[in-house]
C-alpha cells in the first residue's frame, strides 16, 4: 500500500467484517516528538486469542477465500520501518484495537494520503455503523476535530447520509475542520 490512508480502510473493513456497529479512527500528531499514531478501534466480534498471537503474519487468516492475511502485516511494517511501533490489542466478543506509530519526518514514512475520501467512503457505504473520527495536534490554533456520526444521526432525524446535502456537509466539515490538522502529512 502506498498510502496508510489505505491501510485505514482495510483495518476499517476488517471492523465491519467482524460486525463492529461502531468503529472509531483516530490520528494523533505530536511534532514535539515527531510522531504520528494512527488508530482503529471497534466493538466487533474481536480476535481469538489462538489467532491474535500469529495476526501479523501474512500467513495468518481468517479467510476461506485465500491462504494470506498482509493488511496488518504491511500495516506494522509500515510503522517499523520509520522507528515507531504496533499494536494489537483484541479480546473476543468485545472488540479490536490496532496503533501503528510512526516519526513523522523518517524517509521511509508513507503518506497520509487522502484520509478524507477514505473516512467518506466507509461513512457512505456503512449507514448502519457508527464511525468516530478523531484528529489532534499539537501544532495548530486548533488542536483537534473529531466527526461522530451518531451526533450526526441525531441532528438528521432520519435523513438518509446518502442524499446531497448530508454529504455536502460532511464534507464541509472534513474541509473546515479535520484536513487543516493534517494538511502535508
Amino acid at each position: 500500500m502506498r498510502e496508510l490512508s489505505l491501510n485505514i480502510l482495510d483495518i476499517a473493513q476488517n471492523s465491519l467484517k467482524a460486525k463492529a456497529t461502531l468503529v472509531e479512527i483516530s490520528i494523533s500528531i505530536n511534532t514535539k516528538l515527531d510522531e504520528m499514531s494512527i488508530s482503529i478501534k471497534d466493538n466487533g466480534s474481536g480476535i481469538k486469542e489462538s489467532i491474535l498471537k500469529t495476526v501479523c503474519d501474512p500467513f495468518t487468516t481468517t479467510r476461506t477465500t485465500r491462504k494470506v492475511g498482509i493488511g496488518l502485516s504491511l500495516f506494522k511494517f509500515s510503522a517499523e520501518s520509520t522507528g515507531g511501533n504496533f499494536t494489537v490489542k483484541s479480546k473476543e466478543g468485545t472488540g479490536t484495537y490496532v496503533c501503528a506509530t510512526y516519526k513523522i519526518s523518517h524517509i521511509d514514512r508513507m503518506p497520509l494520503g487522502d484520509f478524507e475520501d477514505t473516512c467518506l467512503s466507509l461513512i457512505f457505504m456503512n449507514e448502519n455503523v457508527d464511525f468516530l473520527i478523531t484528529v489532534s495536534t499539537d501544532n495548530s490554533a486548533i488542536e483537534n476535530a473529531e466527526l461522530d456520526t451518531r451526533q450526526v444521526k441525531e441532528i438528521l432525524d432520519g435523513m438518509p447520509f446518502n442524499c446531497n446535502e448530508v454529504r455536502g456537509f460532511i464534507k464541509g466539515y472534513f474541509a473546515e475542520n479535520i484536513n487543516p490538522l493534517i494538511d502535508g502529512l
